[in-house]
């Protein structure tokens, strides 16, 4: 299965992000807190997305900080969603009962879909309202089915590193009730993930024109 390139990634998320501002209704738009070329500059690094090798791990960790969020339908959640999600579906991403769980500076919100482009305007509504500690998982749930449940083995040829990162993804979809293959020799213990730091809060833009 040919792995999907971070920059081909990134590409999907920012060509449809005009679109996406600009179907904003404008009412929101009118309580925007952080402007929009400050949300999209941030998109264009890509500091937003956050690993499915770092989710699993958080996952299998139990680590309480992390709080995932499914933006899909009622029924696709039902159907399948990851380990302790809360179901916000999109288009109710900006009702004030939500406000609570995305409004806040204790637990790391990781946005989720299908792909990545629901998630990505998920966390485009939210930004504009200035909320922080929300992220997006990197290609979405296509891309974790790929990535955590299905990987690739690596070659005989591939480093120690790529090994460990097989055992750590195979253990994982164990873990989480998969089918573990995991190799028959010992490897070194999967390799650090970046640590997800909470966003600093962003100035809140007063005032108009």
């Amino acid at each position: 299965m040919q792995k999907i390139n971070p920059r081909i990634l990134l590409a999907i998320v920012l060509i449809p992000m005009g679109l996406i501002i600009a179907m904003v209704p404008e009412d929101t738009a009118v309580n925007r807190k952080v402007a929009t070329g400050q949300i999209l500059q941030e998109i264009s690094s890509g500091s937003q997305f956050v690993s499915p090798d770092e989710v699993a791990r958080l996952i299998i960790e139990g680590n309480p900080a992390l709080q995932l969020i499914d933006v899909r339908s009622s029924s696709e959640f039902d159907n399948f969603s990851l380990p302790g999600a809360v179901n916000i579906p999109l288009t109710d991403i900006m009702s004030p009962g939500w406000r609570d769980i995305l409004d806040q500076d204790v637990k790391i919100n990781v946005f989720y879909s299908n792909g990545a482009v629901h998630a990505n305007e998920a966390l485009l509504l939210t930004r504009q309202q200035g909320y922080i500690n929300n992220y997006v998982l990197q290609g979405g749930l296509n891309y974790w089915m790929e990535a955590i449940v299905n990987p690739d083995p690596p070659s005989n040829l591939s480093p120690d590193e790529e090994f460990a990162r097989y055992d750590f993804r195979r253990a994982v979809n164990s873990a989480l009730g998969g089918e573990s293959a995991g190799r028959t020799t010992e490897a070194p213990p999967p390799p650090p993930m970046p640590s997800i730091r909470p966003r600093e809060r962003t100035p809140v833009v007063t005032g108009g024109c």
